[in-house]
């Protein structure tokens, strides 16, 4: 370019020729996830969703969370395959609002990258479209920014916003858990969207490929790292329309048999589970209940990573848990079961004093992430 050549938005980076053949390509992945409650057509300034069937709950309550999927994306863009990175951010997104017993209604995306590539903006978004569509969220709009100068051509990120609804009387959390309810543990698919920048870690140091062929994985490493996050939304809502009723139809007990669930994501299990505990209440935690996947002993044994360590940052095979009256738990495994989720009791709730977990050093978590709740002692020894 000389001195006196114009300078045009193409030039400084931005393609938006490019921007319009994305959304052509992602237009029916995102249209197959409408429900009759989206109004209007695709590709709007807002997404609009017809509430009117909040009208049937006594005291219709928003839920709303926004995530991201973390450096897992570094994965993704790495093998070239990015058609199942938005499972993880739908998880990440939509069963955060599940935890409060709320059913999500639409979700909004977001995508950041250095130059928009049609097919791989398009695969992105295809992924976020089947998740949406497997959880029963309507995903209403979106937006594909294209930032030269800051990403990498082959550098992108994704983030999303959900929300969803339940009735005041519905609400699920910590007033609700009693001491004597169990923990059910839900098998998590793998690694999920957490704690990726140690796993990232461990493979550089050990000089791994991602196209390295694992026997315990059966099939190659970056493909293993790359399974997608398990979803969560609907057996956990049926669990909660099964055994605490319908708010349609009967306002909801206090003493419901459901009483929350915790979303194992940042942080690991016992630290996301102290989150939705009481103050005063502490769920024991039998590790001997479980045995780690394949990955996670992989990656550990790779990384000589400490098993405190692994705990704080990975679920380590435990991907959803709820908390439920003992007499309903049976119901809750085997109904969880059914439902193709493998599930089982680990653990139980009690109350307890600072003298019952003294000594008990970094196998005790109490509170979380700015809440100041109950806390988890873990036991026992994983089984191998």
């Amino acid at each position: 370019m000389t001195e006196t050549s114009p300078i045009t938005y193409a030039s400084a980076g931005v393609d938006v020729e490019a921007g319009d053949r994305a959304v052509e390509l992602m237009k029916a992945h995102i249209e197959a996830t409408h429900t009759p409650q989206v109004i209007g057509g695709f590709g709007g300034f807002a997404g609009l969703y017809d509430a009117s069937a909040l009208k049937r709950l006594p005291r219709p309550l928003l839920a709303t969370s926004t995530d991201g999927v973390g450096t897992k994306v570094a994965i993704a863009q790495a093998m070239d395959i990015h058609d199942t990175i938005g499972f993880d951010l739908v998880g990440m997104v939509v069963d955060d609002i599940v935890v409060a017993g709320a059913t999500p209604l639409f979700m909004t995306d977001y995508i950041a990258c250095g130059k928009v590539e049609p097919t791989r903006i398009a695969g992105i978004v295809s992924g976020i479209a089947r998740a949406c569509s497997e959880t029963g969220t309507a995903l209403v709009g979106g937006e594909t920014a294209e930032h030269p100068g800051l990403l990498g051509e082959q550098e992108y990120d994704v983030a999303g916003a959900a929300t969803g609804v339940v009735d005041a009387s519905a609400v699920l959390g910590p007033e609700r858990v009693q001491a004597g309810d169990l923990i059910i543990g839900m098998a998590s698919s793998g690694i999920h969207s957490n704690g990726y920048s140690l796993i990232r870690r461990i493979v550089r140091e050990a000089g791994w490929a991602f196209s390295r062929e694992v026997p315990e994985f059966g099939r190659t490493l970056g493909e293993e790292l790359l399974e997608p996050t398990r979803l969560y939304t609907v057996p956990c809502l049926e669990v909660v329309t099964a055994f605490n009723g319908d708010p349609a139809q009967q306002e909801i007990a206090p003493d419901a048999p459901v009483r929350g669930f915790s979303h194992v994501t940042g942080g690991g299990m016992a630290a996301n589970l102290a989150r939705v505990l009481p103050s005063g209440i502490m769920a024991t935690v039998d590790r001997s209940t479980w045995a780690w996947p394949e990955v996670f002993s992989v990656m550990g044994q790779l990384g000589r990573v400490p098993q405190a360590d692994l705990e704080r940052t990975l679920n380590l095979g435990v991907g959803m848990i709820a908390v439920v009256a003992a007499k309903s738990a049976d119901g809750v495994v085997e109904h969880l079961n059914a439902a193709g989720q493998t599930a089982w009791v680990m653990g139980e709730v009690s109350t307890y004093s600072p003298e019952d977990v003294a000594g008990a050093g970094e196998d005790f978590v109490q509170g979380a992430k700015g809440v100041d709740g109950g806390g988890v002692l873990l036991t026992g020894q994983y089984r191998r």
